[in-house]
């Protein structure tokens, strides 16, 4: 039976654009767009796994606004339930964002975001945005 991830995934508003990353050559999915976020460690809950990765990714901190629904997809390695949630950057978080696991970060209108190559777990998150 293929690994089930659990991952908690940020969509990140500001200004009425939303945050996408682009995976970096050289990891999985290089190339693909995602959400910021990562792995839910045991005994973690979502919200505190989407607060540390944000930090170690971005180093920024969020406020979490709402929890969306979480999305199932099955790859043929691996199956990954994202836990996304609506979150605005913290007051005093860095205005330019940097990331060692993305190689591009763009904020786009939420109308935009379908133009970008999403990984396949990312992409029907896009239809719950609301701003």
């Amino acid at each position: 039976m293929p690994p089930h991830l659990h991952v908690a995934c940020a969509i990140i508003e500001r200004d009425g654009l939303i945050l996408a990353a682009r995976r970096r050559p050289g990891l999985s999915m290089a190339g693909k767009w995602e959400f910021p976020g990562g792995k839910i460690q045991d005994g973690e809950s979502a919200a505190d796994a989407l607060h540390r990765e944000l930090r170690e990714e971005l180093e920024v901190e969020v406020e979490i606004q709402a929890a969306l629904p979480a999305h199932t997809h099955p790859y043929p390695a691996f199956t990954i339930t994202l836990y996304p949630f609506r979150c605005r950057l913290a007051p005093g978080s860095a205005a330019e964002l940097r990331s060692a696991d993305h190689d591009a970060l763009v904020w786009l209108p939420p109308e935009r975001l379908y133009e970008l190559d999403w990984a396949e777990a990312d992409a029907p998150i896009i239809s719950g945005i609301k701003i």
